[in-house]
């Protein structure tokens, strides 16, 4: 057999298999190991994030649930359209860049500070460019989706949705942003995993900021400034472009990762959809509130764990190779049953569901904030939607993202937008399926919808 060649000076050649390409590689890196964590030292680390991100995102549903009556919200109904759309951008972009990051703390790519910064600031600027991009054509959706049902077409409400989306999400995306590269520097400097509390984070204080600036703008009553200020936040764009191809690490990504946020945005425009339809009817109106609440939770939780296995692939697998026990066809016991760290990860997110949605929605009520009476049935109904559509994410998040691995896609910058969408969607449908539930038994209690 032939043998590889010998290098008498410099690093390990780069020659054979994958598999000995990457031996080579980590030998060059020092040996580096994946992070060793017992499940308590992880369920430590992913409950204080996850209660802020909890916290935060009901935040949102109160913010939410006075705004709904603000002028620009009932005499525009497209804009709960929007409400989805651009709370997803967290996992669009603040979750994904999270996740690139995390990834890249864990395996040694920010160890060089002329590294980390080139890593950075690349990354924020494509964040800039997708969130303008996006921020208009979820615009566009709600446009689209709210015209064909009505058949009639608004040119002001179409300007001011245009102005808001673009304007809050270049907004929020930059403040989130800048954030998030904080968290991420933090957590390596103090030995915090940051795959663990990274993604909660960027999602702690997202959706309220996102839903504080949408709500201030669309109240503008002026909307030539509103109209400016989007112009000028496209026109920044081709400037943030230059910057983010000047960086290999975001350059590939400028070209190649927008079918994730397109489609994951589309995804949630659909919820929003749903949203839009069950609050404008007076029975259901008592949805707005938790809405947040439960797709922001599934959102958390199912990121968490889609960079989680992400790490462990890239620690373990070559792009194409995926391990042994992901081979064949998926069953849901592969995600739960098994005693690997992606295994106990998964336990431990599903069993953080109930008591965590416990907690969030007595904070409501004694906030004075829902105006649903925690009846029973009612607790068990909206407990129920909310464990099925994070078990549902879970069995989604490792077969979608073994299956972007095998395919040779990065599941950091694949994989969480498509959940997270689909968490708005289906948190969004199984709780409307829920309050109509509830409506038809009655529930004993006639404030359901109120």
């Amino acid at each position: 057999e032939p043998t590889l060649p010998e290098a008498p000076l410099g690093p390990a050649p780069h020659y054979g298999p994958p598999r000995l390409q990457r031996l080579a590689g980590r030998a060059e890196e020092g040996q580096r190991n994946m992070p060793k964590e017992s499940p308590l030292s992880m369920a430590l680390q992913i409950l204080v994030p996850f209660l802020l991100a909890g916290f935060g995102t009901v935040s949102a549903g109160m913010v939410l649930d006075i705004v709904q009556h603000w002028k620009a919200f009932t005499s525009i109904t497209e804009i709960f359209i929007l409400v989805p759309a651009l709370l997803g951008l967290k996992g669009n972009l603040e979750m994904t860049l999270a996740s690139r990051l995390s990834t890249a703390v864990n395996v040694g790519k920010m160890d060089s500070p002329i590294e980390k910064w080139n890593l950075i600031i690349g990354n924020l600027a494509l964040k800039q460019v997708q969130a303008t991009v996006v921020g208009f054509l979820a615009a566009v959706a709600a446009v689209i989706l709210g015209w064909i049902p009505e058949g009639r077409f608004q040119m002001s409400h179409a300007t001011l949705l245009c102005s808001s989306s673009v304007a809050t999400a270049f907004i929020a995306s930059l403040l989130q942003g800048i954030i998030m590269v904080g968290v991420i520097v933090g957590s390596k400097k103090t030995g915090i995993n940051p795959d663990n509390v990274a993604t909660p984070i960027a999602a702690s204080f997202g959706d309220l900021i996102t839903l504080a600036i949408l709500a201030w703008i669309s109240q503008d009553s002026h909307p030539y400034v509103s109209f400016l200020v989007c112009a000028f936040f496209m026109c920044l764009t081709p400037v943030w472009m230059v910057i983010s191809s000047k960086h290999p690490a975001s350059r590939q990504l400028l070209y190649s990762g927008w079918e994730p946020v397109i489609t994951a945005m589309l995804i949630s425009s659909i919820g929003g959809l749903i949203l839009g339809k069950t609050v404008s009817d007076p029975n259901l109106a008592g949805i707005v509130v938790y809405t947040p609440v439960i797709n922001g939770i599934g959102g958390n939780l199912v990121a968490i764990q889609s960079s989680r296995i992400s790490t462990h692939l890239h620690f373990h697998s070559a792009p194409g190779e995926v391990p042994d026990e992901a081979k064949g066809c998926y069953y849901p016991c592969r995600t739960f049953c098994g005693s690997g760290a992606n295994h106990r990860s998964a336990q431990v997110l599903l069993l953080l569901v109930v008591p965590g949605h416990v907690m969030f929605l007595y904070t409501i009520h004694l906030m004075k904030s829902g105006h649903t009476t925690l009846t029973t049935i009612f607790m068990a109904v909206y407990l129920a939607a909310a464990l099925l559509q994070v078990f549902l994410l879970l069995c989604i998040a490792d077969w979608m993202v073994h299956s972007m691995w095998k395919s040779g896609k990065d599941p950091d910058s694949f994989s969480i937008p498509y959940l997270t969408a689909l968490g708005d969607l289906l948190g969004t449908a199984l709780l409307a399926l829920g309050f109509h539930f509830l409506w038809v038994i009655g529930d004993q209690d006639s404030d359901v919808g109120d």
